[in-house]
Protein backbone atom coordinates (compact mmCIF):
# COMPACT_ATOMS: atom_id res chain seq x y z
CA UNK A 1 0.00 0.00 0.00
CA UNK A 2 0.99 3.27 -1.32
CA UNK A 3 2.37 6.01 1.82
CA UNK A 4 -0.55 8.90 1.24
CA UNK A 5 1.16 12.03 -0.02
CA UNK A 6 1.24 14.79 2.78
CA UNK A 7 -1.64 17.45 2.64
CA UNK A 8 -1.35 21.63 2.75
CA UNK A 9 -4.35 23.00 4.39
CA UNK A 10 -4.62 26.73 4.32
CA UNK A 11 -6.77 28.07 7.88
CA UNK A 12 -7.88 31.85 6.64
CA UNK A 13 -10.60 32.26 8.74
CA UNK A 14 -12.29 30.88 11.84
CA UNK A 15 -14.60 28.64 10.16
CA UNK A 16 -11.76 27.22 8.45
CA UNK A 17 -10.14 26.56 11.76
CA UNK A 18 -13.06 24.67 13.00
CA UNK A 19 -13.79 22.81 9.55
CA UNK A 20 -10.15 21.26 9.73
CA UNK A 21 -10.00 19.99 13.09
CA UNK A 22 -13.81 19.06 13.04
CA UNK A 23 -14.74 21.16 15.70
CA UNK A 24 -18.71 22.27 16.64
CA UNK A 25 -19.41 25.89 14.50
CA UNK A 26 -17.80 28.93 15.70
CA UNK A 27 -19.55 31.09 18.33
CA UNK A 28 -17.71 34.12 16.91
CA UNK A 29 -16.77 34.97 13.71
CA UNK A 30 -13.25 36.54 14.59
CA UNK A 31 -12.51 34.82 17.79
CA UNK A 32 -12.63 30.88 19.17
CA UNK A 33 -11.18 29.41 22.24
CA UNK A 34 -11.54 25.27 22.34
CA UNK A 35 -11.27 23.92 25.73
CA UNK A 36 -9.65 20.07 25.08
CA UNK A 37 -11.24 18.19 27.85
CA UNK A 38 -14.47 19.38 26.52
CA UNK A 39 -14.11 19.66 22.90
CA UNK A 40 -12.01 16.83 20.65
CA UNK A 41 -10.00 17.78 17.78
CA UNK A 42 -9.61 15.69 15.18
CA UNK A 43 -5.96 14.48 14.09
CA UNK A 44 -5.82 14.33 10.45
CA UNK A 45 -5.60 10.84 8.93
CA UNK A 46 -2.41 11.76 7.35
CA UNK A 47 0.71 14.16 7.56
CA UNK A 48 -0.73 17.38 7.32
CA UNK A 49 0.95 21.21 6.96
CA UNK A 50 -1.40 23.98 8.21
CA UNK A 51 -0.49 27.74 6.75
CA UNK A 52 -1.99 29.29 9.54
CA UNK A 53 -3.96 32.79 8.61
CA UNK A 54 -4.79 33.50 12.35
CA UNK A 55 -3.27 34.32 15.77
CA UNK A 56 -3.33 31.00 17.37
CA UNK A 57 -2.07 30.63 21.25
CA UNK A 58 -2.51 27.04 23.03
CA UNK A 59 -1.15 25.33 26.49
CA UNK A 60 -0.75 21.55 26.68
CA UNK A 61 -0.87 20.48 29.46
CA UNK A 62 -0.67 16.45 28.91
CA UNK A 63 -0.02 16.32 25.40
CA UNK A 64 2.73 13.39 23.68
CA UNK A 65 2.63 15.60 20.30
CA UNK A 66 5.12 15.85 17.85
CA UNK A 67 4.94 19.51 16.17
CA UNK A 68 7.20 20.23 13.24
CA UNK A 69 8.44 23.45 12.08
CA UNK A 70 10.61 23.79 9.31
CA UNK A 71 13.01 20.74 8.30
CA UNK A 72 12.38 19.69 12.46
CA UNK A 73 10.32 18.07 14.91
CA UNK A 74 9.77 18.67 17.99
CA UNK A 75 7.99 15.90 21.03
CA UNK A 76 6.62 17.31 23.90
CA UNK A 77 5.54 15.60 27.07
CA UNK A 78 4.96 18.37 29.75
CA UNK A 79 3.01 21.50 29.81
CA UNK A 80 4.01 24.09 27.24
CA UNK A 81 2.43 26.89 25.68
CA UNK A 82 3.26 27.97 21.97
CA UNK A 83 2.63 31.23 20.02
CA UNK A 84 1.66 31.11 16.28
CA UNK A 85 0.80 34.54 14.50
CA UNK A 86 -0.48 34.15 11.09
CA UNK A 87 1.34 33.30 7.98
CA UNK A 88 3.20 30.67 10.42
CA UNK A 89 3.22 26.89 8.81
CA UNK A 90 3.02 24.48 11.26
CA UNK A 91 2.51 20.09 10.56
CA UNK A 92 1.45 17.77 12.78
CA UNK A 93 2.52 14.21 12.76
CA UNK A 94 -1.18 12.07 12.38
CA UNK A 95 -0.12 8.89 14.57
CA UNK A 96 0.32 11.06 17.49
CA UNK A 97 -2.17 11.95 20.75
CA UNK A 98 -3.46 14.85 21.28
CA UNK A 99 -3.66 17.16 23.79
CA UNK A 100 -6.62 16.03 26.94
CA UNK A 101 -5.78 19.35 28.97
CA UNK A 102 -5.70 22.39 28.07
CA UNK A 103 -7.08 24.93 25.52
CA UNK A 104 -6.38 27.15 22.59
CA UNK A 105 -7.57 30.29 21.32
CA UNK A 106 -7.62 31.81 17.69
CA UNK A 107 -8.30 34.93 16.65
CA UNK A 108 -8.18 37.21 13.55
CA UNK A 109 -5.96 39.74 12.98
CA UNK A 110 -9.50 41.64 12.19
CA UNK A 111 -10.46 40.82 16.06
CA UNK A 112 -8.06 43.40 17.65
CA UNK A 113 -7.60 45.82 14.89
CA UNK A 114 -9.19 48.54 16.21
CA UNK A 115 -7.47 47.57 19.70
CA UNK A 116 -4.24 48.98 20.93
CA UNK A 117 -3.58 45.39 20.99
CA UNK A 118 -3.28 45.30 17.26
CA UNK A 119 0.02 47.69 17.48
CA UNK A 120 1.56 46.32 20.53
CA UNK A 121 1.26 42.39 19.74
CA UNK A 122 4.09 42.71 17.24
CA UNK A 123 6.25 43.37 20.60
CA UNK A 124 6.06 39.99 21.88
CA UNK A 125 8.87 38.38 19.95
CA UNK A 126 7.87 34.82 21.35
CA UNK A 127 5.49 34.75 18.28
CA UNK A 128 8.43 34.36 16.38
CA UNK A 129 10.07 32.01 18.31
CA UNK A 130 10.64 28.36 16.94
CA UNK A 131 8.39 25.55 18.32
CA UNK A 132 11.47 24.12 20.13
CA UNK A 133 11.35 27.23 22.34
CA UNK A 134 7.97 26.72 23.76
CA UNK A 135 6.98 28.36 27.06
CA UNK A 136 7.01 25.61 29.74
CA UNK A 137 5.09 26.29 32.64
CA UNK A 138 5.46 25.12 36.78
CA UNK A 139 2.44 24.48 38.25
CA UNK A 140 1.61 27.81 39.82
CA UNK A 141 1.90 28.90 36.40
CA UNK A 142 -0.54 26.68 34.96
CA UNK A 143 -2.73 27.77 37.50
CA UNK A 144 -2.93 31.31 36.21
CA UNK A 145 -2.82 30.47 32.98
CA UNK A 146 -5.46 28.06 33.45
CA UNK A 147 -7.70 31.30 35.26
CA UNK A 148 -7.50 33.27 32.82
CA UNK A 149 -8.33 31.00 30.25
CA UNK A 150 -11.57 30.18 32.08
CA UNK A 151 -12.10 33.84 32.05
CA UNK A 152 -12.06 33.91 28.44
CA UNK A 153 -14.09 30.53 28.09
CA UNK A 154 -16.69 31.93 29.92
CA UNK A 155 -17.11 35.26 28.22
CA UNK A 156 -17.08 33.24 24.89
CA UNK A 157 -19.88 31.07 26.41
CA UNK A 158 -22.25 34.29 27.19
CA UNK A 159 -24.14 36.16 25.03
CA UNK A 160 -22.88 38.37 23.01
CA UNK A 161 -23.06 42.21 24.16
CA UNK A 162 -21.74 45.47 23.39
CA UNK A 163 -18.72 44.18 26.08
CA UNK A 164 -17.68 41.09 24.81
CA UNK A 165 -14.80 41.95 22.19
CA UNK A 166 -13.62 44.39 25.22
CA UNK A 167 -13.40 41.57 27.84
CA UNK A 168 -11.74 39.29 25.52
CA UNK A 169 -9.41 41.47 24.36
CA UNK A 170 -8.25 42.26 27.36
CA UNK A 171 -7.73 38.80 28.83
CA UNK A 172 -5.62 38.29 26.01
CA UNK A 173 -3.22 41.34 26.74
CA UNK A 174 -3.39 39.82 30.21
CA UNK A 175 -2.41 36.44 28.71
CA UNK A 176 0.47 37.99 26.51
CA UNK A 177 2.15 39.97 29.55
CA UNK A 178 1.91 37.09 31.74
CA UNK A 179 3.51 35.10 28.89
CA UNK A 180 6.71 37.52 28.66
CA UNK A 181 7.13 37.47 32.74
CA UNK A 182 7.46 33.30 32.32
CA UNK A 183 9.64 33.41 29.66
CA UNK A 184 11.88 35.80 31.27
CA UNK A 185 11.61 33.27 34.38
CA UNK A 186 12.56 30.64 31.98
CA UNK A 187 15.56 32.55 30.67
CA UNK A 188 16.86 32.54 33.99
CA UNK A 189 15.78 28.83 35.33
CA UNK A 190 17.78 27.86 32.51
CA UNK A 191 20.68 29.57 33.15
CA UNK A 192 22.85 27.28 33.81
CA UNK A 193 21.66 25.15 29.88
CA UNK A 194 22.18 29.16 29.00
CA UNK A 195 25.71 30.36 29.40
CA UNK A 196 27.20 27.96 27.35
CA UNK A 197 25.16 29.11 24.42
CA UNK A 198 26.19 32.64 25.42
CA UNK A 199 29.58 31.33 24.94
CA UNK A 200 29.63 29.72 22.22
CA UNK A 201 27.85 32.99 20.60
CA UNK A 202 30.56 34.74 21.49
CA UNK A 203 33.37 31.86 19.74
CA UNK A 204 31.25 32.18 16.68
CA UNK A 205 30.99 35.67 16.41
CA UNK A 206 35.08 35.60 16.59
CA UNK A 207 35.27 32.61 14.40
CA UNK A 208 33.57 34.46 12.09
CA UNK A 209 35.49 37.86 11.78
CA UNK A 210 38.40 35.36 11.52
CA UNK A 211 37.26 34.36 8.23
CA UNK A 212 37.47 36.09 4.94
CA UNK A 213 34.29 38.22 6.34
CA UNK A 214 34.70 40.78 3.20
CA UNK A 215 33.24 38.01 0.89
CA UNK A 216 30.41 37.24 3.44
CA UNK A 217 29.23 40.71 4.10
CA UNK A 218 27.97 42.23 7.66
CA UNK A 219 27.67 39.15 10.33
CA UNK A 220 23.40 38.62 10.47
CA UNK A 221 22.02 37.64 13.78
CA UNK A 222 20.04 34.75 11.58
CA UNK A 223 23.67 32.92 10.64
CA UNK A 224 24.74 32.85 14.56
CA UNK A 225 20.64 31.76 15.50
CA UNK A 226 20.40 29.32 12.68
CA UNK A 227 24.09 27.53 13.93
CA UNK A 228 22.46 27.43 17.24
CA UNK A 229 19.41 25.82 16.46
CA UNK A 230 17.56 28.71 17.26
CA UNK A 231 14.85 31.46 16.21
CA UNK A 232 16.79 34.91 15.65
CA UNK A 233 14.55 36.59 18.13
CA UNK A 234 15.14 33.39 20.94
CA UNK A 235 18.73 34.38 20.78
CA UNK A 236 18.13 37.84 20.90
CA UNK A 237 16.13 37.71 23.85
CA UNK A 238 18.05 35.57 25.39
CA UNK A 239 21.48 36.86 24.99
CA UNK A 240 19.41 40.35 26.03
CA UNK A 241 18.37 38.62 29.59
CA UNK A 242 21.90 37.31 30.26
CA UNK A 243 23.82 40.28 29.14
CA UNK A 244 21.71 43.24 29.04
CA UNK A 245 22.62 43.54 25.38
CA UNK A 246 20.55 42.07 22.08
CA UNK A 247 22.69 40.02 19.51
CA UNK A 248 22.60 42.79 17.08
CA UNK A 249 24.26 44.89 19.82
CA UNK A 250 26.78 42.15 20.56
CA UNK A 251 27.87 42.22 17.01
CA UNK A 252 28.32 45.72 16.73
CA UNK A 253 30.17 45.96 19.67
CA UNK A 254 32.72 43.34 18.14
CA UNK A 255 32.45 45.14 14.94
CA UNK A 256 33.46 48.71 16.67
CA UNK A 257 36.39 46.40 18.32
CA UNK A 258 37.71 45.03 15.53
CA UNK A 259 37.94 48.52 13.44
CA UNK A 260 39.39 49.80 16.30
CA UNK A 261 42.61 47.52 16.00
CA UNK A 262 42.55 47.60 12.67
CA UNK A 263 42.63 51.44 12.95
CA UNK A 264 45.16 51.01 15.97
CA UNK A 265 47.43 48.55 14.64
CA UNK A 266 47.74 48.93 11.03
CA UNK A 267 47.86 51.48 7.83
CA UNK A 268 44.95 50.52 6.16
CA UNK A 269 42.29 53.26 5.18
CA UNK A 270 38.89 53.66 6.52
CA UNK A 271 37.57 52.41 3.03
CA UNK A 272 39.82 49.17 3.30
CA UNK A 273 38.73 48.48 6.79
CA UNK A 274 34.93 49.20 6.07
CA UNK A 275 35.60 46.46 3.35
CA UNK A 276 37.46 43.96 4.84
CA UNK A 277 34.51 44.09 7.87
CA UNK A 278 32.09 43.49 5.53
CA UNK A 279 30.39 47.00 5.38
CA UNK A 280 29.30 47.86 1.64
CA UNK A 281 29.79 51.17 1.87
CA UNK A 282 33.03 52.80 4.05
CA UNK A 283 30.42 55.70 4.85
CA UNK A 284 28.56 53.43 6.97
CA UNK A 285 31.46 52.47 8.84
CA UNK A 286 31.74 55.86 9.70
CA UNK A 287 27.90 56.14 11.28
CA UNK A 288 28.12 53.17 13.02
CA UNK A 289 31.88 54.16 14.35
CA UNK A 290 30.50 57.39 15.29
CA UNK A 291 27.56 56.38 16.93
CA UNK A 292 28.98 54.11 19.33
CA UNK A 293 32.04 55.75 20.07
CA UNK A 294 31.36 59.45 19.23
CA UNK A 295 34.75 59.43 17.32
CA UNK A 296 34.70 59.27 13.51
CA UNK A 297 37.42 56.31 12.64
CA UNK A 298 40.32 58.69 11.79
CA UNK A 299 39.83 60.52 14.88
CA UNK A 300 39.85 57.72 16.76
CA UNK A 301 43.02 56.72 14.98
CA UNK A 302 44.70 59.95 15.63
CA UNK A 303 44.00 59.46 19.40
CA UNK A 304 45.52 56.53 19.58
CA UNK A 305 49.02 57.76 17.47
CA UNK A 306 49.37 60.59 20.13
CA UNK A 307 47.97 58.72 23.11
Amino acid sequence: MSKKEPVLIRINSIADYHEALQLPKPQHPLFSITDFSKNKHIHPTVETTFQLNLYCISIKEDAQCVLGYGPHQYDFREGLMTFFKPGQMISVDPDTAHAEVGYSLVFHPDFIRTYDLAHKIGSYSFFDYEVNEALFLSDREKEQIRNIGKGILSEYDSPIDSYSQDAIVSFIELLLVYSQRFYNRQFITRKVHNVPLVSRFEQLLDQYFEAETQHKGLPQVGYFAERLNMSKNYLSDLLRLQTGESAQNHIQHKLIEKAKDLLSRSELSVAEIAYQLGFEQPQSLNRLFKKKTELSPLEFRRKMATS
